[in-house]
């Protein structure tokens, strides 16, 4: 069981030493076939379009997952066998979903959409029956968006074109907009067990990098040229965990830990909720840069996928400063720098062989996790408060 603390405004917190469980890491499986099944969309449909139908339902399938991680956060949902049967439900109706991402815009619209509306109903019934009082009257305020947002996505699956788009917008600015607008004064928020979420999704969408990397060596000789790329691949993603893991989570963990009550709530709402998408679907576009580059290596990138690498490098670190001001209202100029040096990368990425192109995006991103690591004045006093509190 959880302990509990006092808290200032009268209630109580749950004791930061909480862990994430089994049904939790379980429920997050069929999430990791979600996010590779969009993976596997970008790397068939590569057109704008395509591009964008990749991004919408990321932010679709994002938001589903983070209705659960505040949800389990609340209820410790594997030591109540009710409740962790109906997680397991919605894991099903979840596995549903990630089957008709690939023609979610299609003929498995309806089939997409559906699932989607009982995913995220089954999330409001339970907070609805399990969690405290204040809690449930924070989900009555924002249920109309949490449910109004899947119901305009079954609207949309009986509409193609321009107006499937704009509901496809609609639906989500509904259900992103609600708890924005409404706020999320009542729900409460864990911090160990909350972050530690959000460090596994992370590590989930890192997790993609590296099967594209399989994927695009799949059926290749490996030749020099071949082998040169999944190294650079591989360091590559490195790098993209170093620069997250090294102090990143440790500064925001802290910052989370001395909000107290709805002020934690709304930071956790920005900075994870929010911000975190912007990370993990950098992540996942650069999956797909590394996939087209192993593919043809010798080749140059075409243009969209080497928005992919460059600009999911880019959105990648300005999801870090982003993440950054919210936390301490402060940026990082290097991680800007090379953000814009990425970007700068595309027009060369379309004329040289697109493994000169990784190289290079590389070379800049261990450069700059080598440069933190050892100048950054931030890192080492995070590190000695650690030390000291040891």
């Amino acid at each position: 069981m959880s302990r509990t603390t006092p808290r200032t405004d009268g209630g109580t917190e749950d004791d930061p030493e909480r862990s994430v469980t089994p049904l939790e890491l379980f429920f997050d499986l069929v999430f990791v076939f979600a996010f590779t099944q969009v993976s596997s969309l970008l790397a068939h449909d590569l057109t704008w379009t395509g591009f964008a139908s990749g991004a919408a339902l990321l932010a679709a399938l994002w938001w589903a997952w983070v209705g659960y991680s505040w949800l389990t956060g609340a209820v410790d949902a594997e030591a109540v066998l009710p409740v962790r049967l109906v997680v397991l439900t919605a894991m099903a109706a979840m596995l549903l979903v990630a089957l008709a991402v690939p023609d979610a815009f299609g003929d498995d619209a309806l089939l997409f959409a559906a699932g989607y509306l009982v995913v995220r109903t089954l999330h409001l019934v339970l907070y609805a029956v399990v969690a405290a009082s204040e809690s449930r009257s924070a989900v009555r305020r924002v249920a109309p968006g949490f449910l109004g947002g899947p119901l305009i996505l079954v609207a949309a699956a009986f509409s193609d074109g321009a107006v499937q788009a704009g509901l496809w917008l609609s639906a989500l600015a509904l259900d992103y907009g609600v708890v924005f607008v409404r706020g999320v004064e009542g729900f409460r928020v864990t911090v160990s067990h909350f972050v530690e979420r959000h460090r596994l999704v992370v590590i989930i969408a890192l997790g993609e990098s590296l099967v594209a990397i399989g994927i695009g060596a799949d059926g290749l000789p490996l030749r020099a040229g071949v082998v040169v790329a999944a190294l650079l691949g591989i360091v590559l993603v490195v790098a993209l965990w170093w620069l997250y893991f090294d102090y990143v989570v440790l500064a925001a963990e802290r910052r989370l830990a001395r909000e107290r009550g709805d002020a934690r709530a709304a930071l956790a709402r920005d900075s994870y909720s929010y911000i975190h998408l912007l990370m993990v679907g950098g992540v996942i576009y650069v999956a797909l840069g590394i996939e087209r580059t192993l593919a043809h290596f010798d080749e140059p990138l075409g243009l969209l996928p080497a928005v992919a690498l460059c600009g999911g490098c880019a959105l990648y670190l300005f999801g870090h400063n982003a993440f950054r001001y919210r936390d301490h209202r402060t940026v990082s100029v290097p991680r800007l720098v090379v953000a814009a040096a990425v970007l700068a990368l595309i027009p060369l990425a379309v004329r040289v062989p697109s493994v000169a192109a990784l190289a290079a995006v590389t070379a800049l991103f261990v450069g700059l996790a080598g440069y933190e690591t050892v100048r950054s004045e931030h890192r080492k006093r995070l590190r000695a408060a650690g030390t000291d509190a040891g």
